[in-house]
């Protein structure tokens, strides 16, 4: 029983919630640490990824980034992706869930609905989503011609494709969103909106001064969350585009596969991912700190 009871008093300190942290630790270490690390080493090599031999080259690939037209094309559709998924998500996750906070028939159901493209993989999704985009027998070029008009190749064009893909993905996972911002609202005390209301204040006072400041913390997570999947952005640019037309809607994570695979250039591609990363965790850290700042100015 007494030792039962010291047992208990050493989890409860600080040597042992730290070694309680121990298996979370050590599972980052080999998941992500050493991976990081072994990109790093094989970011500064020539090898193409299949041979036994390669030699060390320095920062030769981190110099050719600046040179590379195709690497900027995937920089930028990336930012495109990350930014415009991440703002179609937000907008349309906080419009869900406002709605769908009042009582009306068929409101589970419809909350399933919209979440549940969440529980498709983003490459079977995008193969669901090309039958409707493809060129012959599309189900958006049936629709044209039925009214007449001429069919669209609609992924033949760079920026075109970009922004359907950038659509698509927005759409396709905006009921996780929803989902963090129905648990914002639901923690909100129905008091305040009592206060306020008997202040005077209207619905768009009440949302403006009640609601949006006691939603950034679920800003901060789906803005994130939303944003680095964005910047992730892989399935979808594989099974709608491919990349093309040419290499004009590749994003970074496509890049490094197309590098690696096809061009048999695991050095280069494996920069790309160093570089891919420091954005990712620059970008998360900027925004993170943004939205953290605002929320100290609204208390």
């Amino acid at each position: 029983m007494e030792s039962g009871k010291k047992f208990t008093r050493f989890l409860n300190s600080d040597k042992g919630l730290s070694l309680l942290c121990m298996p979370a630790l050590a599972l980052m270490i080999f998941f992500v640490l050493f991976p990081l690390l072994q990109g790093i080493q094989i970011s500064l090599t020539n090898w193409n990824g299949y041979s036994q031999k390669y030699s060390y080259i320095g920062i030769e690939n981190y110099k050719r980034l600046f040179t590379d037209d195709m690497f900027y094309t995937a920089f930028k559709n990336t930012l495109i992706y990350g930014i415009g998924s991440a703002g179609i998500q937000t907008i349309l996750g906080l419009a869900y869930a406002l709605l769908l906070q009042k009582n009306f028939l068929g409101r589970n159901f419809t909350r399933t609905v919209i979440y549940i493209p969440v529980m498709v993989s983003s490459l079977v999704s995008g193969y669901i989503w090309y039958f409707m985009v493809q060129y012959d027998r599309g189900a958006l070029n049936d629709i044209l011609q039925l009214f007449g008009f001429d069919k669209i190749d609609w992924m033949a064009n760079g920026l075109r494709a970009v922004l359907i893909i950038t659509f698509i993905n927005g759409i396709n996972y905006v009921g996780k969103t929803m989902i963090i911002f129905t648990a914002g609202l639901n923690a909100i005390p129905a008091d305040y909106y009592e206060a306020a209301a008997l202040d005077g204040a209207g619905k768009w006072t009440s949302f403006q001064y009640i609601t949006v400041p006691q939603l950034l913390p679920a800003f901060t997570t789906n803005i994130i969350l939303n944003l680095i999947g964005g910047l992730k952005l892989y399935g979808l640019i594989i099974s709608l585009s491919g990349g093309g037309p040419g290499y004009a809607s590749h994003s970074l994570q496509t890049l490094i596969n197309h590098m690696y695979f096809s061009n048999q250039n695991a050095g280069y591609a494996a920069a790309i991912g160093v570089v891919t990363f420091i954005f990712i965790m620059f970008i998360s850290i900027v925004v993170k700190g943004a939205i953290e700042k605002r929320a100290g100015e609204y208390n």
